[in-house]
């Protein structure tokens, strides 16, 4: 992608495959719809990356099911309407993210974390119902992931997602806790707030908070929320002279 368009087939685009011909929006390039062989060779490929994680001494993983990816695009009416297998009911459309899912387990070694994270809305009618995220993510459980990481959006140019305030999908990462409660659910969604993400975890509403923006504005985020909940800061010698107790520039901002 570039200037927020799609390349054209003259300017070198991929050939992309989706489980329908359908493209994300208008003047995009329509994907290749899959077939039996082209999922073998994905379910493969993902195995195969797995094992290549593992040799490069990665100790977590997470595969990547929403945000409009490939496996997001399987479990969406909206991306998916196939006729086959692969398509249709809830559980037609989770067919392929699972098996999928299964070839990551077994590759990947149960002594090393290993967590999917999948869409808990499409934020369109007719999208992703929350019954069928909440299936999924049992599913993802029973198949002895590690960890489930709700968040949404992505999948469908046409979204209309509300004012993104703190917290504004914990809702989902609820919803699967309290359907799944033996599972370890990851929240994710503008949580920047230290004492928001202390009370999000103390409730039970989710059991992880995933920060992301919030890292990338303070790449210090975890050593000065530990500090705003009364806690040490655990500095890295090499940086323990910006603590607070040691830096007059503590928490300023310019």
């Amino acid at each position: 992608m570039e200037r927020g368009q799609a390349l054209t087939e003259e300017e070198g685009a991929w050939t992309t495959f989706g489980p329908s011909a359908l493209a994300f929006k208008e003047s995009w390039h329509t994907p290749v719809e899959m077939t039996e062989a082209d999922m073998d060779r994905v379910v493969a490929a993902f195995a195969d990356a797995a094992r290549r994680a593992d040799r490069a001494g990665f100790d977590l993983v997470e595969v990547h099911a929403a945000h409009g990816y490939l496996l997001c695009e399987f479990l969406s009416p909206l991306s998916n309407q196939r006729t086959d297998q692969y398509g249709g009911s809830a559980e037609n459309r989770a067919r392929f993210p699972l098996r999928v899912a299964k070839a990551v387990r077994d590759a990947w070694p149960r002594t090393k974390a290993l967590g999917v994270r999948f869409n808990g809305s499409d934020w369109v009618e007719g999208g992703v119902a929350l019954e069928e995220v909440v299936a999924f993510g049992a599913a993802m459980h029973d198949l002895g992931y590690d960890y489930l990481h709700l968040t949404s959006g992505g999948n469908v140019a046409r979204a209309d997602i509300p004012g993104a305030e703190p917290g504004y999908q914990l809702r989902f990462a609820e919803a699967v806790k309290v359907a799944v409660p033996q599972a370890v659910v990851m929240a994710v969604g503008m949580i920047f707030d230290p004492h928001q993400a202390e009370q999000i975890v103390a409730s039970g509403q989710a059991d992880l908070i995933a920060i992301a923006r919030a890292a990338l504005d303070d790449p210090n985020w975890a050593h000065h929320a530990a500090v705003a909940l009364g806690q040490a800061e655990n500095l890295p010698v090499q940086y323990e002279r910006a603590g607070k107790t040691t830096w007059p520039g503590y928490g300023r901002t310019v």
